[in-house]
C-alpha cells in the first residue's frame, strides 16, 4: 500500500505507524483518516504481533487539523459527524486488535491525538513529550475517546482538571498521574520502544489478546461476570500451543520459544 500521510512497514512481526506530517506536526486530516483505516485493517492478514504508532518530526499528533477542508474554521460543520465517521472508528479499531498497541509519544500530543494515544494498550513516552486537552478553549468536549480514558486513566477530579483547564502536562508528569506508562530520557526513547515491541513480538500473542479482553471488559463487569470470563478465556489460552512451550521452557530451565497460537 502507498501512503502520503502515514508510514507503514511490518518487519519481524512489529508492524509500525508513523503519522508523517511534520509540518503540520502530524495533526489529522480526512486523508490521514482514510490512510489510517486501511493500514489498521491489513494488521489482520500480515503476520504483525505488535503495533508501534508514533510521529515524524518533533511531534506526536496535534489533533484535528483545522486547516482541512472537512472542519474550515468560521463554517457551520457537524463535528459529530467528524467523530462517528472518523475519531469514533479509529478508536475502537485500535482498542480492538487482538495484538499489543504501544503509543510511541516523540512530542507534543494534544486533543485528539492526545487521546488517541490513550487508546493504545501501552503509552511510553520522551521525557521531551507533552499532552494536552485543548478543547475547552474551543468550546468543545475531549473527545477521540477522551471522555472515557480519562477518568478511567486518572480518576474524575483530576480528568476534570485536565479537560476543564487545557494546560499542558509534561510527559514526567503525566506518567505520575497514571496517565501514561513510562516517560523515558529521549536518548533512550528509541531503544525502549525497539525492546518493547521485540518482547511483545516474540510474546505468548493470544495470551495478550485474552489480557487484554479481560481487562477492558472488567469496568463493565460485575466480579461474577468477571470470573466467569476469566473461566473461559483460561480454558482457551490452557490449550494453547503457547502454554504448552511455556510450561515446558519453566521447567527445562531455558527462554520460551512463543510462535503466538
Amino acid at each position: 500500500m502507498s501512503f502520503e500521510t502515514i508510514t507503514y512497514q511490518t518487519q519481524n512481526a512489529i508492524a509500525r505507524i508513523t503519522l508523517n506530517r511534520p509540518d503540520r506536526m502530524n495533526s489529522f486530516t480526512q486523508q490521514m483518516h482514510e490512510e489510517l483505516r486501511a493500514a489498521i485493517a491489513s494488521l489482520a492478514t500480515n503476520g504483525a504481533r505488535v503495533l508501534v504508532i508514533t510521529g515524524a518530526g518533533r511531534g506526536f499528533c496535534a489533533g484535528q487539523d483545522l486547516n482541512d477542508r472537512a472542519v474550515a474554521p468560521g463554517q457551520a460543520v457537524d463535528l459529530g459527524e467528524s467523530v462517528e465517521k472518523n475519531y469514533a472508528p479509529l478508536v475502537k479499531s485500535i482498542r480492538a486488535l487482538p495484538i499489543p498497541v504501544i503509543a510511541a509519544v516523540n512530542g507534543v500530543a494534544a486533543g485528539a491525538g492526545c487521546n488517541f494515544a490513550l487508546a493504545a494498550d501501552l503509552v511510553i513516552a520522551a521525557e521531551s513529550a507533552s499532552f494536552l486537552q485543548p478543547f475547552c478553549k474551543l468550546g468543545l468536549i475531549p473527545d477521540t475517546g477522551g471522555s472515557y480514558f480519562l477518568p478511567r486513566l486518572v480518576g474524575t477530579q483530576r480528568a476534570m482538571g485536565l479537560a476543564l483547564l487545557g494546560d499542558k502536562i509534561s510527559a514526567k508528569r503525566a506518567a505520575e498521574l497514571g496517565l501514561i506508562w513510562e516517560c523515558v530520557p529521549d536518548a533512550e526513547f528509541v531503544a525502549r520502544i525497539d525492546a518493547l515491541a521485540a518482547q511483545f513480538a516474540s510474546g505468548p500473542t493470544l495470551g495478550y489478546a485474552r489480557t487484554k479482553q479481560a481487562i477492558y471488559a472488567s469496568p463493565n463487569n460485575t466480579l461474577d461476570a468477571q470470573l466467569a470470563l476469566e473461566g473461559a478465556l483460561m480454558r482457551e489460552c490452557g490449550f494453547s500451543e503457547d502454554y504448552r512451550e511455556g510450561v515446558a521452557a519453566f521447567k527445562e530451565k531455558r527462554a520460551a520459544v512463543f510462535t503466538g497460537k
